[in-house]
């Protein structure tokens, strides 16, 4: 009974100091605000506070928690929350990125600066239209083309060494963060591919089971769908997924000399 008692006794002097909730911890975040139903309104930053104690650590964790509790008003395209999508590129901080895989920098005392992918036309706040870059991916025909018939009637085979050349390409999802970081794109993008279509361009023709290589390289002998490359590497720095679009784009200048298209 006696131990009972001071154990009943140590429970209650501690007590208090349990429900003792955290202090806040405030970030703020400043986010591009334009609403296309209000036209002659001009586009702003608008910022908003927020509990990194009751918040999740990605910058995509801080825009759900604004949109739910703060502000519905706010657009932004998400789905995965992976990094497997591309749905929630967007620049963070002044990095082309993924919301979704964006750590928030625990400082409270430096914001944290999110505007939508930029050089692009924005459709709501966050939301970018991305039809034009979609429409320059479907150009370059971005499946298998081949005149042969499969050995054994079901696949078209690949030996490892070959399959391996595919590496650092076909991981692309298409989030168009390498694209708008370049400045090339941004001044040609009606005309240049992009660092994206062009990575995606390679990935075909390296693909040993392709048989319309020429064809395909066929279509870029213009001064502009490949050659607006300057090689600056804005694309290979601000990839998500830590590929490499410039180097791509290189291996493809080179497979253009070796098939006699250049």
């Amino acid at each position: 009974m006696f131990r009972a008692a001071v154990v009943a006794k140590h429970v209650r002097a501690v007590r208090p100091y349990a429900k003792a909730a955290a202090a806040e911890k405030l970030k703020t975040v400043s986010i591009y605000r334009w609403d296309p139903d209000k036209p002659y309104e001009k586009p702003r930053y608008q910022e908003y506070k927020v509990d990194l104690n009751k918040c999740g650590p990605m910058a995509l964790d801080a825009l759900i928690k604004i949109k739910n509790e703060i502000d519905p008003t706010l657009s932004f395209r998400r789905s995965c929350r992976e990094g497997i999508c591309g749905s929630c590129s967007m620049n963070i901080g002044g990095v082309n990125t993924l919301a979704c895989i964006a750590n928030i920098d625990p400082d409270v005392s430096k914001p944290m600066k999110i505007n939508p992918l930029p050089h692009m036309y924005v459709v709501k706040d966050l939301v970018t239209d991305l039809s034009h870059f979609y429409a320059q991916y479907a150009s370059i025909e971005p499946f298998l083309k081949t005149n042969k018939t499969p050995e054994d009637g079901k696949e078209y085979k690949q030996s490892i060494a070959d399959r391996n050349k595919l590496d650092g390409m076909y991981e692309c999802i298409l989030c168009a963060c390498c694209s708008t970081s370049c400045p090339s794109y941004w001044w040609n993008s009606n005309k240049y591919l992009g660092p994206a279509a062009m990575l995606q361009l390679n990935r075909w023709v390296m693909d040993s089971r392709d048989d319309f290589k020429k064809e395909r390289i066929q279509k870029l002998k213009d001064s502009f769908s490949m050659y607006r490359c300057h090689t600056i590497m804005n694309c290979t720095r601000t990839c998500p997924k830590h590929l490499n679009p410039g180097a791509a784009i290189a291996s493809f200048k080179r497979k253009m000399v070796e098939l006699g298209t250049a």
